[in-house]
């Protein structure tokens, strides 16, 4: 690798990507811990790595290199005193046990090869896996159901969200929901380890530290200079006015962050699961999200030059985003045509979850039909991928990326 990660626009043509291919995870979500584990249903295995293959390969034909975040945590943890340290700090950091179950869970796991370590913390461990471990506390003698030492990270396949490439610098992000707690130390882990990255990341900004929620589902890289991140469900606005400080202040590339305030639900979790750029001027929207007179809240922040920041309310989006990008006009595509039923049910599946792989390319999901056809009309080239078990986890092709490496986009 020349250039590790470089990524100034949510559009530019993408060179280099992270995925996850759902694995043995959602093998162990089961009905009762669904909502624990914050998923709605139960997707079958094999076929939900049928689609994650489609969905592989098509980025590959779009000309991107596809890492697999599997294959780099195993590099690293092929070094065995990279695999002690990792074990400890996983466990020292996200579960509270009691000292003599710490010890017999890290022992188990220290003692299985890289592919097993890295099996392990997805997966989950069950209690049952570990038989050494006696009941010797209150609560194991409660007989409790959980089945559970160590979580499956059943969400790890939407790899978007646990961090974000700004420029040549990464945002290790700070999980609203404790289900996805664990998911930044891996890529926090590859990013600090790995030979690929570790001394290529310009600054790691590391916003589990102020104890703040943010989430990369919520970051949008619209250019070089301009972010919007979603005040949603996931992401306070404590977590934005943070990150704005620390790219204002040690990034200063980056000159205006717009802050969107959505509604507070499942269904708008995140700020790319209603509003994506798919070109230079052009961006899909969920029409739910803006008021009757098509107004939200945005919020402008930008650097004072003295460390502090301010602030602007805004209500009009588009005329923000012409001034903001320098371009004359804005296109939203509604998601599902505008149309009320369509448009729920297109959004609840991800048909504004668009993923930009060049200017005026994009990849969705084959069941958004209406939100398709529009795109298309819109002069854009779109790449349908199949989704009857992918979108079961209430995320679309943008969740499901991690772009390191994008071209800069020219106008």
């Amino acid at each position: 690798m020349t250039e590790a990660i470089h990524v100034t626009s949510e559009i530019g043509a993408l060179k280099r990507v992270i995925i996850h291919r759902p694995d043995g995870e959602l093998e162990n979500l089961m009905p009762d811990y669904m909502e624990r584990l914050l998923f709605d249903d139960i997707p079958y295995l094999p076929a939900i790595q049928k689609e994650h293959d489609v969905f592989a390969d098509e980025l590959r034909k779009a000309g991107a290199e596809v890492l697999y975040l599997r294959d780099l945590m195993i590099e690293v943890l092929r070094d065995q005193n990279q695999r002690t340290a990792f074990c400890k700090e996983f466990l020292r950091r996200y579960y509270a046990f009691e000292h003599d179950i710490f010890q017999e869970v890290l022992s188990y796991l220290t003692q299985q090869t890289p592919e097993g370590v890295f099996k392990a913390v997805t997966s989950g461990i069950l209690k049952k896996d570990i038989r050494t471990i006696k009941k010797t506390h209150l609560a194991d003698m409660l007989g409790t159901t959980y089945p559970f030492y160590v979580d499956p990270m059943t969400n790890l396949y939407f790899t978007r969200d646990s961090q974000s490439v700004i420029g040549n610098t990464v945002s290790i992000n700070a999980m609203d929901q404790r289900a996805r707690s664990c998911e930044p130390f891996l890529m926090e882990t590859v990013f600090q380890k790995h030979p690929s990255f570790s001394s290529k990341v310009e600054r790691l900004w590391m916003n589990r530290d102020h104890g703040h929620s943010i989430e990369g589902g919520d970051i949008l890289v619209l250019s070089a200079e301009v972010l919007a991140i979603g005040v949603s469900a996931r992401t306070s606005p404590q977590g934005i006015e943070h990150l704005a400080s620390a790219l204002f202040n040690e990034h200063p590339t980056v000159k205006k962050v717009i802050a969107i305030e959505l509604p507070k639900s499942r269904a708008f979790m995140h700020l790319d699961t209603v509003f994506t750029m798919v070109d230079h001027d052009m961006f899909t929207i969920h029409p739910l999200i803006l008021g009757p007179r098509g107004d939200i809240n945005v919020f402008v922040m930008s650097p004072e030059g003295n460390g502090e920041i301010t602030i602007k309310r805004e209500t009009d989006l588009k005329g923000t985003l012409c001034k903001l990008l320098g371009v004359s006009n804005i296109a939203f595509i509604p998601c599902g045509g505008g149309d009320h039923i369509t448009a729920a049910r297109e959004q609840w599946s991800d048909g504004a979850n668009t993923f930009a792989l060049a200017p005026g390319k994009v990849m969705t999901y084959e069941r958004n039909a209406t939100t398709n056809r529009l795109l298309r009309e819109a002069g854009l080239d779109v790449v349908e991928i199949p989704d009857s078990e992918l979108s079961r986890g209430r995320g679309g092709p943008r969740c499901m990326t991690f772009p390191i490496l994008r071209d800069d986009v020219t106008c």
